[in-house]
């Protein structure tokens, strides 16, 4: 008789059960449409609008395809599809509303944002020639956690030091030619070269390309869990069905790239930055606390957006059979340029002292520099496929030389040497 943990892996996970998914949702249903007090209009709605978000995650379980991934289980990047789509729509009728609607549903959701404004007047990036460790230190807080950890994440999504350092460089860039218009993106040279580049993003992009490496490396060999005799290694296996199911070596840019998908790279690039962007001027507009929930919230579903995102559009620039992009990566384009139309929107007291051509100059640099960065990696990989080549050549011509009773001939010589006198059958061997 199979155990339980058997009987749940094997036939809960991984078999159909829309009839008890059906009746299941609406016992629970009936029972919360009558058990809860509906006296307050507030929690009223709000449990509306959390049935709503549930129905609609069951039903992207149901009919959604499936992303590239399947770990922990293909449901759960179904129903992060799901989710997706939901920002989504959220975004097109929060597009089709006023200003102080929008604000008024924000307040609606928390109070405490009416006492929250942006003080424009605070200067940021002063005295920065007074540059001392103490003052440096003092610099790293929880947000240079975040991006630090952000940059490990990137890593593993991305998993190519040229194209990680070029997003990383280029970030900066955006902050400045930027600054005019987001005063929190002025900084000091060395909060931008050193904390930034150097210490976060860089030590984030060698830590998460090593994890890549380690996972590239390691050897994947899966067992069931009915397989496993033990309690504690049955839980261990539980666990392990969180990490990858195995790691594959990416290859953005080939020595032969075609143009199509070297744009497409620099193309990525530039998606990135406008990705990043979205994050600081949506809470400036709306006037948002930085470590606010809505912010958190945002970060944690454009992050798990962005990982099945990443897959597709990679497979779709470099594998020839691709011939459109995942239905993911295009509702998250979607989602990227709604975002983008509601900050010029909304955002009009802001935009007005735009410096059109300090936004132009920066379009250049960042299709230039690009460009220039992501043209280096293809010429190191050329290097590197020219070395490997010749490393399979020998240094020296191949010839055959035949042994006959301890004299060595060499094909084409007339020279002969005489070694040991130990009588051997005749042979020919290569000789490097």
């Amino acid at each position: 008789m199979k155990d339980l943990s058997t009987i749940f892996h094997s036939i809960f996970f991984y078999k159909p059960h829309t009839i008890t998914l059906l009746t299941t949702v609406s016992s629970l249903l009936l029972y919360s449409a009558f058990t809860r007090n509906d006296d307050d209009f507030r929690e009223n709605v709000w449990a509306g609008v959390r049935c709503v978000i549930f129905i609609f995650l069951v039903i992207s379980v149901l009919a959604f395809p499936n992303g590239p991934f399947t770990r922990p289980h293909p449901a759960v990047w179904r129903m992060v599809f799901g989710l997706s789509v939901l920002y989504l729509i959220a975004l097109q009728f929060f597009l089709f509303q006023n200003y102080q609607t929008v604000r008024s549903i924000l307040l609606w959701t928390d109070p405490s944002l009416e006492n929250f404004h942006i003080d424009m007047d605070k200067e940021y990036g002063v005295n920065c020639s007074d540059v001392s460790l103490e003052r440096i230190w003092s610099h790293v807080d929880v947000f240079a956690a975040s991006h630090f950890f952000g940059w490990i994440m990137k890593a593993l999504l991305v998993r190519h030091y040229g194209i990680l350092w070029t997003i990383s460089v280029m970030w900066e860039i955006t902050e400045i030619a930027f600054a005019h218009l987001l005063p929190n993106f002025v900084e000091c040279w060395w909060d931008a070269i050193i904390l930034d580049i150097l210490l976060c993003n860089g030590l984030g992009i060698w830590v998460g390309m090593k994890l890549c490496h380690y996972l590239e490396m390691r050897e994947y060999k899966w067992e069931s869990i009915k397989d496993i005799p033990t309690t504690s290694d049955k839980i261990k296996r539980a666990v392990l069905q969180f990490t990858p199911e195995s790691w594959t070596h990416v290859r953005w840019l080939d020595p032969h790239s075609s143009y199509m998908r070297f744009l497409a790279v620099c193309q990525l690039v530039l998606f990135w930055q406008i990705t990043e962007l979205n994050t600081f001027f949506l809470k400036h507009i709306f006037e948002l606390p930085p470590n606010h929930m809505l912010n958190l919230w945002r970060l944690v579903v454009i992050g798990l957006i962005v990982a099945p995102s990443v897959r597709q559009y990679y497979t779709y620039v470099t594998d020839p059979r691709c011939t459109r992009v995942g239905t993911q990566c295009w509702v998250f384009g979607a989602i990227l340029f709604t975002e983008l139309i509601i900050c010029i929107k909304f955002g009009k007291e802001i935009f007005e002292h735009t410096q059109i051509l300090t936004i132009a100059l920066w379009l250049g640099i960042q299709s230039i520099l690009s460009m220039i960065c992501l043209y280096g990696c293809v010429l190191y990989h050329r290097h590197e496929e020219k070395k490997a080549k010749e490393e399979k050549v020998p240094k020296h011509n191949s010839r055959t030389v035949m042994i006959n009773n301890g004299a060595i001939k060499k094909n084409g010589a007339n020279q002969q040497q005489l070694t040991s006198p130990v009588k051997r059958k005749t042979k020919a061997f290569k000789a490097y």
